[in-house]
C-alpha cells in the first residue's frame, strides 16, 4: 500500500496536513504563483493525477476512472500579499492562504485522490489571479477547457455550509484634470470632482444599498489620489442578480461635469437553487458527518461568478475555513475542519457519479 493512502484508499491524515503545510510554506501572492504551481504538479502526480501547468499558469490535474461524468473542482493558488509565519498551534494551522484558499484547494486534491468509488473523470484545478480584478486563471479555463458536468468552487464556506451564490462586481475608475487655480477660486477642483463622483454613486444606488444584504448593491471607495488639478478615484460596486450595470454607468456619467469614467471590470452575480445536484451532493456529505448543512449566499465575488457566466451546469462553492479570516493577519484553519472538509468533498464526488453526461465545449470565450 502506498504510504500516502489508507487501506480504504483515502489520503492519510498525515499526508493531507503535510500537503497543506507545504502549500502554505510557498508564498504565492497574485502574479507569483509559479513556485506553488510547480510543487502542486509534483504532488498531484504522486497522488496519481495526470498533471500539468497550462499557458497562463493554472495547474490542472486529471484522474480518469472509467466511463461517467466529468466533475471539476476548482480553487485558486494565489493569495493577497503579505507573508504570515506558518505554524501549528492548538489544532490550528496558521499561514497566508490557510483559509483563502489553499485550505479548500488542498482539501479538493485529497478528496479527489481518495474518491476511489467514483466512476468518471475528476479534474482538479488551481487557478491563478483570483484575487485580482481580471480573474485571468478562471477566464482561461472557461475559454479553453471542456465544460464539465458538475463544478465545485473551492472557497471557505465553513465545513458545514454550502454557498449557493455570490454578488457580482463592477469596478470603475474616474479620472479628471482641471486648470491650476487658487484654492479660493469658486471653480470646482479635481479633488472636489472626485469626491462628488463618489457621492453621486452612493446617491444613485439608493438608501438601502450596502454590503450586508445579498439583494442590494454595495459600493466601496477603493482608492483616491487627488489634488487641485488631477484626481483619480477607483470604485467597486457589488451587485445583486438582475442589476442593470449599463443603466448605472450611464446615470453616473450624466452626473459628472467633466473627466472620464472607465469600466475596468464587470462580472454578473450568480446563484443556484437548493435543488442543484452539486448543492445536494455536498449537503449529503455534511449530513453524513452528522451536521445540519447551512445554505448561504455571499456578498463578495468569486470564480463561481466568472464560470457561471458561460457554463450553465450544476455548481456550488464549498471549502473548509472561516471566511471572516480572509486576508487577515490571524488567518488560520482548524485542522479538524480541514479533515471534515476532505471527507465531505469525498462523499460529494462519489454522489456526483450518478449525474448524466453532457460534457462539451464552453458556450463562450473570455472577454
Amino acid at each position: 500500500m502506498n504510504w500516502r493512502f489508507t487501506a480504504s484508499g483515502s489520503v492519510t491524515e498525515t499526508y493531507a496536513i503535510g500537503l497543506l503545510r507545504n502549500m502554505l510554506e510557498i508564498p504565492s501572492a497574485s502574479y507569483h504563483e509559479g513556485d506553488l504551481a510547480d510543487y502542486l504538479v509534483d504532488a498531484m502526480t504522486d497522488l496519481g493525477f495526470q498533471a500539468h501547468i497550462d499557458e497562463v499558469g493554472n495547474v490542472i490535474g486529471v484522474l480518469e476512472r472509467g466511463d461517467g461524468p466529468t466533475v471539476m473542482l476548482l480553487g485558486h493558488m494565489d493569495t493577497v500579499s503579505g507573508v504570515l509565519p506558518v505554524r501549528p498551534i492548538d489544532g490550528r494551522l496558521y499561514g497566508r492562504g490557510a483559509v483563502d484558499a489553499k485550505g479548500p484547494l488542498a482539501a479538493m486534491i485529497c478528496a479527489a485522490a481518495g474518491a476511489v468509488d467514483f466512476r468518471g473523470r475528476i479534474v482538479v484545478i488551481g487557478v491563478v489571479e483570483e484575487e485580482t480584478p481580471r480573474s485571468r486563471g478562471a477566464m482561461a479555463i472557461r475559454a479553453n477547457h471542456e465544460r464539465p458536468d458538475a463544478l465545485i468552487i473551492g472557497e471557505p464556506s465553513g465545513w458545514s455550509s454550502v454557498v449557493l451564490g455570490y454578488k457580482g462586481k463592477l469596478d470603475l475608475r474616474y479620472t479628471v484634470r482641471c486648470p491650476a487655480t487658487h484654492p479660493s477660486n469658486p471653480e470646482p477642483k479635481a479633488s472636489e470632482l472626485a469626491v462628488a463622483c463618489w457621492t453621486a454613486l452612493v446617491e444613485l444606488l439608493g438608501p438601502d444599498a450596502g454590503h450586508g444584504v445579498f439583494d442590494q448593491p454595495g459600493a466601496t471607495l477603493c482608492q483616491l489620489n487627488a489634488d487641485l488639478t488631477t484626481a483619480t478615484v477607483e470604485l467597486s460596486v457589488r451587485i445583486p442578480p438582475g442589476f442593470d450595470v449599463e443603466a448605472l454607468v450611464r446615470a453616473l456619467r450624466d452626473r459628472l461635469p467633466s473627466g472620464r469614467l472607465e469600466v475596468l471590470n464587470s462580472v454578473a452575480a450568480c446563484r443556484v437553487g437548493r435543488a442543484d445536484p452539486v448543492v445536494r451532493a455536498v449537503a449529503s456529505g455534511i449530513r453524513r458527518l452528522h451536521a445540519q448543512p447551512r445554505l448561504v449566499v455571499k456578498t463578495a465575488t468569486s470564480d463561481m461568478n466568472t464560470l457561471a457566466e458561460v457554463w450553465d451546469i450544476p455548481m456550488a462553492t464549498y471549502g473548509p475555513g472561516d471566511s471572516s479570516l480572509d486576508h487577515s493577519d490571524d488567518e488560520h484553519i482548524m485542522l479538524s475542519d480541514y479533515k471534515r472538509g476532505i471527507d465531505v468533498l469525498t462523499i460529494a464526488i462519489s454522489e456526483l457519479a450518478h449525474l448524466p453526461v453532457h460534457s462539451g465545449h464552453p458556450k463562450g470565450v473570455g472577454r
